[in-house]
């Protein structure tokens, strides 16, 4: 076998091409491989060399997916044919990003592998309305979780009613399509109805669009309002802090379209 490139698992941050880091940018003007998820802009993938093999592997709720052990294994072919392989995640590789999933399958097989952070959607969205996740008279506490408990069903599910009583904010990740029963558990374990809540879809980038409710009301606006995903929920005393004018503009971006291009077999 030849020797292995790096695959280098970079942040595309929540979709705003100037949010992406210096180190990301270098990286994907000269890769000779990217494989993207769904949600990373075209603007940002206009920046690989003319050259460049890409591949898309985007996993989106109603759209079929490329399986993670076949992105795995995409992954280790590459690094065995190409000496700068981009994969590139939207928000941060590390948070919800299943980047510690193929950086341990990679490093496993002898493959070179980086993680470059990028910013997370759980920040920015909210930042892009002037809601800022923490502030110190809203407590000393925010809690990141996914909402979409179907991801990986051998794990327990999250317990919302003991969040309810441990963090002074949440920050819900993938948590439309629960989120009635979320609003449900979290006031079973004791959060007020009237807890401020928002929702911030397609943060960061044009199409984006919120609501501010409270906890009770929040599955219904959001329902009647039509809000779909990508989108991220904060719940908390935080959202009584927001200052619209600090938020900055969307950013003005075409995204791609959800479909996998590769559908390797995996390799053990």
């Amino acid at each position: 076998m030849t020797e292995s490139g790096i695959v280098y698992l970079v942040g595309s941050g929540p979709g705003d091409p100037d949010l992406l880091t210096l180190k990301a940018h270098r990286l994907l003007q000269r890769c000779d491989a990217l494989v993207h998820d769904a949600l990373v802009p075209m603007e940002l993938l206009e920046l690989v060399p003319e050259d460049c093999a890409v591949h898309a592997v985007g996993k989106r709720r109603g759209h079929h997916s490329v399986p993670q052990p076949s992105t795995n294994a995409l992954l280790l072919e590459l690094a065995q044919t190409h000496r700068c392989v981009v994969r590139l995640k939207g928000g941060d590789p590390f948070l919800f990003g299943r980047g510690g999933e193929e950086a341990a399958y990679l490093a496993k097989r002898g493959v070179t592998v980086e993680v470059v952070p990028g910013v997370t959607s759980g920040i920015a969205a909210p930042a892009y309305v002037g809601i800022p996740v923490t502030h110190r008279r809203a407590g000393s506490s925010v809690t990141f979780v996914t909402g979409h408990e179907e991801i990986d069903k051998g794990r327990p599910g999250v317990d919302w009613q003991a969040l309810a009583a441990a963090s002074d904010g949440l920050v819900i990740y993938m948590g439309l399509h629960n989120l009635a029963r979320i609003c449900q558990e979290l006031q079973a374990g004791g959060l007020a109805a009237t807890t401020p809540a928002a929702i911030i879809q397609q943060g960061s980038v044009n199409g984006q669009k919120h609501l501010i409710a409270t906890l009770e009301d929040l599955a219904e606006a959001a329902q009647d309002q039509g809000f779909s995903a990508p989108a991220i929920v904060v719940i908390g005393e935080v959202v009584e802090h927001r200052v619209p004018a600090c938020a900055p503009l969307p950013a003005p971006v075409t995204m791609p379209q959800p479909i996998p291009r590769v559908a390797l077999t995996p390799t053990s």
